[in-house]
């Protein structure tokens, strides 16, 4: 009998995104599988479109069935497990199913419709490139008298294959393997390229020592990885307790039992220094995946691990997907980061992914942190995962020393800079010493704000409702949302002809300012502007790693993860503004944020301090921070979330409306919280509340005016059904003319 697919297309809005059923013809028969890429005909023009089986049945004699036109090889299809995760994300972030597919497969990786001699057929987005691998095929005769280049080439072959570039990197050229080839002492053969990312990494195994403390962590979390059933673990650790070394002996362990291990960490920056601890100890079976990778090289790695060919999977959120098998560890390094949460559709939490992964191998998954969500933490005091603690810094060295600087008694004083007379002290007297010094700012640029002197105008960019921001070295202004740029900066105001007042301060301007204060200082600058070229974050950590640079001023990137044996000093400038920040989450990241960078201090012999530079030196969340009591913190935080029922208390989803005309997204977001509430009148066991609509902290962007619904609601199934049904309503009603719809599961207050 004829088999028919279910199929997702690409490019469909989630208003027409349905599974389509096409008939498989019989050129195509034991080609087609569930996961599969293939090639569709769709709509009244019968377009070709890509597509991905979703399903399998028996065909129905339907004459109106199409046919599909083209199909991926096998090995391009999706494993049950990848294909699980694509309904899982569908169904969970509310996005289409083709994103979802875009979600587990890198670009390289996919395919697009193209033609051959007249016919739709499939092809590569991206080929892997090809390499030429020679092999010994006979002896080498002894006549005619072979000369030397000809010997040297079978004596470099004798210990294996070689590739052409390696050869003729040894002096034989291509004339000679010509030759060799002709007469069938060589065979040469096209494979497709591999790629040592990490080759320039060293393989150096040292023993390692773990602490009584963190042998016992050890030991706590081994049953579980034992288990072979799907567990999770919270190891809490304040900064410098070593929690990497315990998840190494984990991965180390992992791999002994025959299995694999995936290892995530929240920034791109982070993963040099990972990449080097595990190559150092467990060799090239390691495999990369994050977003700085160009095409080709994700493609390798993408390719290297659905090979089989790694053990280890390093990368940011996106290796949540690697086509890893056998997984017997999952570790969420640095767990708290909000990096962990997807941005675009679909809009998932890597946590949420690593769940379902865990639960799908069978794994142990590993939550660790100095300072773990609050969510995370109320699940492992309640029993529902593991709760390991390592409480002391490893070696017993103690936590750095902490000071606050009252910025108000600066401006008092008459310092009228952004850093403070007693940083600059503190930084002085590290460079007399040969110590190193952390500063973070996170606020990139050099100005913040332009204001006219006259009416008080603040410069804004004309797409969006935010001012623009100063940097220097491009003498522009720049929105950091859109990118609209405004070169050279207006000296008079557009609106009144008057002065033109620029303040506020970025990384460009501190790093101007302490060049002046601290004119022999080596100043490294890591923000977003420093580090766009490729490899950048490797080597200029790399470069303060090797002691060339005194001081390294950065944004968050420079708060988490990284250790440097000879930092001693701390120092924290404009935490303020992220203090009374919007967002139910906001001193939970102000908090971590403290902890986390002041924790980059002190990690070897040499003892640390900090100094946090502030206009509330007495706020509790300071304080606590500064002290790295997360136990007190969470005490207040728990208290506040079950006051105002915010996770883990309930599920908490924003709806976001974007449309070209104010009115028109007011309307929709209006409508659609009516169609939410009618349809959750029907349910009175289903738990809502509805708040808003209202306008978005940014209520301008690129170009379209943004409304939002706060959903306060049960996070399951049901809640999700009525979810979808409003969401239909709403398409039904023709709202989507007027305003597009977001929903986020992930957001703490916006979009």
């Amino acid at each position: 009998m004829p088999r028919a697919a279910k199929v997702a297309v690409s490019d469909a809005t989630i208003h027409y995104d349905k599974l389509y059923t096409y008939r498989v013809p019989a050129a195509l028969e034991g080609r087609v599988f569930a996961g599969s890429m293939v090639l569709v005909p769709f709509g009244r023009g019968n377009r070709p479109r890509m597509a991905v089986v979703l399903e399998l049945a028996d065909a129905e004699e339907d004459p109106r069935l199409k046919s599909l036109l083209d199909a991926a090889p096998e090995d391009a299809r999706l494993t049950p497990h990848l294909l699980e995760l694509v309904r899982f994300l569908q169904e969970r972030t509310f996005c289409t199913w083709f994103e979802a597919v875009k979600a587990v497969i890198p670009y390289g990786a996919q395919y697009c419709p193209g033609t051959k001699d007249g016919r739709p057929v499939l092809k590569n987005r991206l080929a892997q490139p090809k390499v030429a691998v020679y092999t010994l095929a006979a002896p080498l005769p002894e006549k005619p008298k072979p000369g030397p280049r000809q010997q040297a080439a079978v004596a470099a072959l004798q210990a294996g294959p070689r590739t052409r570039q390696e050869l003729l990197a040894m002096g034989i050229g291509r004339a000679t393997l010509d030759t060799l080839c002709h007469k069938g002492v060589l065979r040469a053969q096209e494979r497709a390229a591999t790629q040592d990312l990490l080759a320039d990494l060293p393989f150096d195994p040292q023993p390692l020592v773990l602490s009584p403390a963190q042998r016992a962590a050890c030991d706590a979390l081994l049953g579980d990885l034992r288990a072979g059933a799907p567990r999770a673990a919270l190891l809490y650790g304040v900064t410098g307790s070593g929690k990497t070394a315990v998840f190494e002996e984990l991965i180390a362990q992992t791999l002994a039992m025959g299995r694999k291990a995936l290892v995530l960490v929240p920034e791109i920056g982070l993963t040099p220094q990972m990449l080097r601890r595990l190559k150092a100890r467990f060799g090239s079976r390691l495999a990369v995946q994050h977003s700085r990778l160009s095409n080709t090289e994700r493609l390798i790695q993408w390719r290297t691990i659905q090979r089989g060919d790694a053990d280890i999977v390093v990368g940011t959120r996106s290796a949540v997907f690697a086509p890893l098998s056998n997984i017997g560890l999952i570790v969420i390094d640095e767990e708290q980061e909000h990096t962990y949460q997807s941005e675009a559709s679909p809009r998932y939490a890597a946590h949420d992914i690593a769940k379902k992964r865990a639960a799908q191998e069978n794994a142990l998954l590993v939550f660790s942190s100095a300072t773990p969500r609050t969510e995370t933490c109320y699940a492992a005091k309640t029993g529902r995962i593991r709760l390991v603690e390592l409480n002391e810094r490893y070696g017993g060295r103690p936590l750095p020393g902490v000071d606050f600087i009252d910025m108000r008694a600066e401006l008092t004083a008459g310092n009228p800079r952004e850093v403070s007379a007693r940083l600059v002290e503190e930084l002085a007297r590290n460079l007399q010493r040969g110590e190193q010094s952390i500063l973070l700012l996170n606020r990139r640029g050099y100005h913040t704000v332009g204001m006219c002197a006259v009416c008080g105008q603040v410069l804004k960019c004309p797409n969006c409702s935010v001012p623009m921001v100063y940097h220097k070295p491009r003498h522009a202004l720049l929105c950091h949302h859109c990118g609209h740029q405004v070169c050279p900066p207006p000296a008079a105001c557009p609106a009144c002809g008057g002065r033109m007042v620029y303040s506020g301060f970025g990384t460009q301007k501190v790093e101007e300012e302490l060049g002046a204060l601290l004119p022999t200082a080596r100043i490294l600058r890591m923000d977003q502007d420093s580090t766009g070229q490729k490899n950048a974050h490797a080597q200029m950590l790399g470069r303060f790693a090797r002691r060339e640079y005194d001081i390294l001023l950065g944004t968050q990137m420079v708060a988490k993860g990284l250790d440097f044996d000879n930092v001693t000093l701390v120092g924290v400038l404009g935490i303020d503004s992220l203090l009374f920040g919007q967002g139910f989450r906001a001193y939970e990241n102000v908090f971590s944020l403290i902890t986390q960078v002041v924790g980059r201090g002190g990690r070897a012999d040499l003892p640390g301090r900090a100094l946090i530079q502030t206009t509330v030196p007495g706020h509790p969340v300071l304080r606590l921070a500064a002290a790295q009591d997360y136990a007190a913190f969470y005490n207040e935080e728990i208290a506040f979330r079950k006051y105002g029922l915010y996770p883990p208390f309930c599920a908490f989803c924003v709806v976001g409306f974007s449309g070209e005309k104010e009115a028109d997204a007011l309307f929709a977001a209006r409508r659609f919280a009516a169609l939410l509430a009618h349809n959750a009148a029907q349910d009175k066991t289903l738990p809502l509340r509805i708040l808003g609509p209202v306008p978005m902290n940014i209520a301008l962007l690129a170009g379209r005016y943004r409304f939002k619904l706060t959903l306060k609601c049960r996070g399951d199934a049901a809640f999700r059904a009525l979810l979808r049904a409003a969401l239909a309503a709403y398409e039904a009603e023709k709202l989507p003319a007027k305003a597009a719809v977001t929903v986020d599961f992930n957001s703490d207050g916006d979009l």
